[in-house]
């Protein structure tokens, strides 16, 4: 098997996936019974799978809504998913009607029609009020459970930091890099934000400034006080000086936001060793 599809959650899609088949079911019958012999039970299930595969297709928006904008962080995001609600209800609606139309009309051959009026898309909203709400629950309820039950453990979260050494190697103070002229400056440690890997070099964030130093990120994390300097993902140390703000994303990372405005993600496979410096209270 590919390795990338063992570190996918399956649990996650497959749970989607239920729910939405027992949303069909259910909203199916209801439909049935409020038009009596009028539609075949099929044709409710036809109708409300054009309204459930719109939603499926706009989960992932959702997600990203919630990452970046998380409910409880802040008030003003409960703000953003409300008006997040009528571009939702507006896709679905309308993406609801061809797939319906498509259907009924040119596979089935039936006749049928959707009015896309103003009526009716304002009573589509205020179902959509009800849908959208209940997706949002439901995501920072799956978020809360699978992050607290992961299916792979990463084996770095299964092993303690390493205890800092009894003498400390010595340490550079200061770093010769490269402008982007060619020329090089020395710039002090204590002055570097964070630092990214680019191929065989490093670059340095020094006060909104790029520099680039040739060396693999291994190395410099190995040179770099780790009681100032922390490795926070496979391609990313910040100084844990410069941190500004820590917030939660799904799967399990965490987001950082600097002094500077950058933001970095923090990998969970790395959480310990930020929180050894910095404990995250979630």
């Amino acid at each position: 098997m590919i390795a990338w599809l063992k570190r996918i959650d399956w649990r996650l899609p497959a749970i989607w996936a239920a729910l939405f088949a027992v949303s069909i079911m259910a909203h199916a019958y209801v439909e049935v019974a409020d038009q009596g012999h009028r539609i075949t039970l099929g044709q409710g299930v036809m109708l409300e799978v054009s309204s459930h595969l719109m939603v499926a297709l706009m989960l992932p928006a959702l997600y990203w809504l919630h990452r970046r904008f998380p409910l409880g962080a802040d008030w003003r995001n409960i703000v953003v998913h409300a008006l997040a609600i009528v571009p939702f209800s507006i896709i679905r609606t309308a993406g609801m009607a061809q797939l319906r139309v498509f259907w009924f009309v040119d596979v089935m051959g039936h006749s049928y029609k959707f009015p896309l009026t103003v009526d009716r898309f304002v009573y589509e909203f205020t179902k959509d009020i009800v849908t959208y709400t209940t997706l949002s629950a439901a995501v920072v309820a799956m978020r809360y459970l699978l992050d607290r039950h992961p299916l792979h453990k990463p084996a770095s979260e299964t092993e303690l930091p390493a205890a800092p050494p009894t003498v400390a190697p010595p340490r550079p103070e200061r770093f010769a890099v490269r402008k982007r002229g060619g020329n090089e400056v020395m710039i002090d440690v204590g002055d570097i934000d964070w630092i990214e890997a680019a191929g065989n070099y490093a670059v340095l964030h020094v006060g909104g400034d790029r520099l680039e130093i040739r060396s693999s990120l291994s190395k410099l994390e190995s040179e770099l006080d780790p009681r100032r300097f922390v490795r926070v993902h496979k391609s990313h140390i910040v100084n844990i000086a410069r941190v500004a703000e820590v917030s939660p994303w799904v799967s399990g990372d965490w987001r950082i936001r600097l002094q500077d405005g950058a933001e970095i993600n923090l990998s969970r496979r790395y959480r310990d060793r930020f929180e050894a410096l910095a404990p995250v209270k979630s």
